[in-house]
């Protein structure tokens, strides 16, 4: 390759580890398996809902508002990844910090636009979603708690968008007959995993944000504290888990539920047990692994769903091609 060349497709691995271009996929396959399996009306079958362009045009609005994101992310927090993942930093700053603004900026005009697409209201929710990211950004992810918490919920919000999209498409009479149970304790489940994801980055992250004065967990409470309050919020996880298995029908979905468990059982000792950054980096790709692994469990609620969507995609090739045949004896 020229040196022009190479510099280039460098420019571009920079550019996708700073969207977390590998995180995209899953979040964009999270949306549509939540749509079909748990928000969507139970009277619209599943490759109605899959073939919903709108649908997909609020799938690409998420997938991109959380791409810029993690560029303005990035761009608050490149002095302390310097410390914290000075390999990734040193990539990350292949693409100079101007062609990351004009990225975002660009990735944001794009959101707002295929939300109007939809709707206004879409168009405005995305609008506020994205000040949301700048503002947590920008101010809470330096403070305490807060920080966590707000992190936790701009996960779970674009799901949310979903939800009052299929109620708007019945006029919100499809509100009076969802379970709402069911999406609650989802919600506080994944809600649950990812505060600990987000502590157990706080301990992962130490030095660079005690260097950089960011009020964190640790920097402010001490790791003894954040180790308290994740093994906390694991205990806690058993309360969701129990109305989902118990009170509501999630298929085999429920063995996930049991091997998260199962997981975090062993998880908390080794979150008393580390102390070096190394391992806590062990302990996040673990959690990670566990929600990627939520993802695509949705599909174990009603798998019988993705075998009657084949048989009606195989049904509609099969009379195109009849179709097709008959149109070529007519002629």
């Amino acid at each position: 390759m020229r040196r022009k060349n190479k510099l280039l497709l460098l420019k571009l691995v920079s550019l996708f580890s700073v969207v977390r271009g590998y995180n995209i996929p899953i979040i964009a396959i999270a949306q549509y398996l939540s749509a079909v399996f748990i928000l969507s009306p139970t009277s619209m079958p599943a490759l109605e809902v899959i073939l919903d362009f709108k649908l997909f045009l609020l799938v690409v609005a998420s997938s991109l508002a959380i791409a810029s994101g993690y560029i303005i992310n990035n761009f608050y927090d490149s002095e302390k990844d310097l410390i914290n993942r000075p390999r990734k930093s040193m990539l990350d700053r292949l693409v100079r910090k101007s062609t990351q603004l004009y990225v975002y900026f660009t990735l944001n005009f794009v959101v707002v636009g295929l939300g109007f697409l939809v709707s206004w209201r879409v168009a405005l929710f995305y609008s506020a979603y994205i000040f949301l990211i700048w503002f947590y950004s920008h101010k809470l992810k330096k403070y305490p708690i807060i920080g966590n918490i707000t992190a936790a919920n701009l996960a779970v919000l674009p799901f949310f968008g979903i939800l009052i999209y299929y109620a708007k498409l019945d006029d919100f009479k499809y509100l009076r007959d969802i379970e709402y149970g069911i999406i609650f304790w989802h919600a506080t489940f994944l809600i649950f995993l990812l505060l600990i994801r987000e502590l157990v980055k706080d301990l992962e992250n130490l030095p660079g944000d005690f260097v950089n004065k960011y009020k964190t967990v640790p920097v402010v409470y001490g790791d003894r504290t954040a180790k308290v309050m994740i093994s906390a919020l694991s205990a806690l996880t058993i309360l969701p888990v129990y109305m989902l298995v118990e009170r509501y029908n999630v298929g085999y979905m429920d063995l996930y539920f049991y091997a998260c468990l199962i997981v975090l059982v062993f998880f908390v000792p080794m979150v008393w047990k580390f102390d070096a950054q190394k391992q806590f980096v062990r302990l996040h790709f673990l959690l990670r692994l566990l929600i990627v692994a939520g993802v695509f469990s949705i599909v174990l609620i009603d798998p019988s769903v993705l075998m009657h969507g084949r048989q009606r995609i195989e049904k509609t090739i099969q009379q195109t091609t009849i179709d097709v045949g008959d149109f070529n004896l007519d002629g």
